[in-house]
């Protein structure tokens, strides 16, 4: 957690990762993030196992864990006459407000733009969606896996062009890109106010955020009028631009754009310096035309030994490579360690467990992150907060207004 967003309050009316994910970003910025949940049901996330994984010891969530940290927890009924007038007060000391509520669920609930504005004239509102805000599905609900995947064209862009099945994202991939977009726009929101006074209305849809990723593609292809062409690593263009396998069964990524430049350093590294005068691949041009075998050569070669054997013959090679990670593998990783990309916390139940930070450092100074707070936990806290007595907050569990 850093200072940058320090004073500003954020109401987070919102479920799954996709918008909380954005509250978590100005979370880790420094700004107060309010997380209201339904006093009964909670997060919905806050149940939910779909990516094979049980909650670990302890009952750590990591669907929970990760989208929520530094958040405050408020429990509170806001489909009832009390608890909106609640979500209303707590609205008039806020400077955001996020959701990812359909466009009936809002307008029923009485929290639309200008029901909010007329409590809170400067207030920022955001709003994630899948489709956008205009348009046939502008109404509809969009989990990531639809919006973002399948018609924004990441998973397609990724199939292997056979008729076979495309591959499944990850869990929450375009979310947490998509949720990362939205606490931009609400910065640059909050930034033109702080110089206009005016407020905005920010939108993000996971639509908008796969065409913006696969932007290379979907450009090309409007200029083309055909889909940008997808090569299979057998014949990769650019044969040490490619991926290649070890003997262990480890997979190395070169990037050498300039392919002259370290042709000889590479080929040496490879034990292979008679790949250097070969006349099929004097240059990039000419390894081009005869790509399918400098791909098999390179292939066997680096298929003869393990991954540490090439881990210690590229070491200090100038082109760009790496080694592909598994995701328990970063957690080791010291370029990781070092940075702080992965910060430690400790919940409530005194389990520690690591974090990914969220990308922007300021001031080279990894973050310090806080878990993910239970359901309800600062209920009474933000209460009193709002001027509300204890007899009043007896009152309102008494009524099931509030957790």
């Amino acid at each position: 957690m850093t200072d940058i967003l320090h004073g500003v309050r954020v109401i987070e009316l919102a479920a799954w990762t996709f918008v909380p994910a954005a509250g978590a970003v100005l979370a880790d910025w420094g700004a107060d993030v309010i997380k209201v949940e339904h006093p009964e049901t909670g997060d919905p996330q806050r149940g939910l196992i779909n990516s094979g994984l049980v909650p670990g010891a302890g009952g750590v969530n990591h669907f929970i864990e990760q989208p929520n940290r530094g958040k405050r927890s408020f429990g509170l009924n806001t489909s009832s006459p009390e608890g909106l007038e609640v979500l209303m007060k707590l609205i008039e000391t806020s400077d955001v407000f996020v959701t990812n509520l359909l466009p009936d669920s809002r307008a029923r609930m009485g929290i639309d733009i200008d029901q909010v504005r007329a409590r809170n004239p400067k207030i920022i509102y955001a709003r994630g969606h899948g489709y956008g805000t205009k348009g046939d599905l502008a109404g509809q609900g969009g989990y990531d896996l639809a919006a973002y995947w399948a018609r924004g064209g990441i998973g397609e862009a990724y199939a292997a062009g056979d008729g076979s099945y495309p591959p499944i994202q990850r869990p929450a991939f375009g979310d947490v890109y998509g949720g990362l977009s939205i606490a931009a726009g609400i910065v640059g929101a909050l930034f033109k106010r702080e110089r206009t006074g005016e407020p905005s209305v920010v939108d993000v849809s996971l639509l908008n955020a796969a065409i913006w990723q696969l932007g290379p593609d979907v450009v090309g292809a409007g200029i083309t009028g055909e889909d940008i062409p997808r090569f299979q690593l057998s014949e990769m263009p650019n044969p040490v631009a490619s991926i290649y396998k070890t003997r262990d069964g480890r997979h190395i990524a070169f990037v050498l754009l300039q392919a002259d430049r370290f042709w000889a350093d590479f080929c040496t590294r490879l034990g292979r310096t008679d790949l250097i005068d070969d006349e099929r691949f004097a240059n990039a041009m000419v390894r081009f035309g005869n790509r399918a075998d400098c791909i098999t050569e390179l292939r066997r070669t680096l298929g003869e030994h393990d991954l540490a054997h090439w881990e210690k013959a590229f070491e200090g090679f100038d082109g760009v490579w790496d080694v592909m990670r598994t995701a328990r593998e970063i957690h080791d990783d010291p370029q990781a360690i070092a940075n702080g990309y992965l910060p430690r916390t400790t919940d409530a139940n005194g389990n520690e467990f690591a974090l990914a930070a969220s990308p922007v450092q300021f001031d080279e100074t990894p973050m310090d992150l806080e878990c993910a707070p239970g359901h309800g936990e600062h209920t009474d806290a933000l209460l009193a907060e709002l001027g509300f007595g204890e007899e009043e907050i007896i009152d309102l569990k008494v009524k099931s207004v509030v957790l």
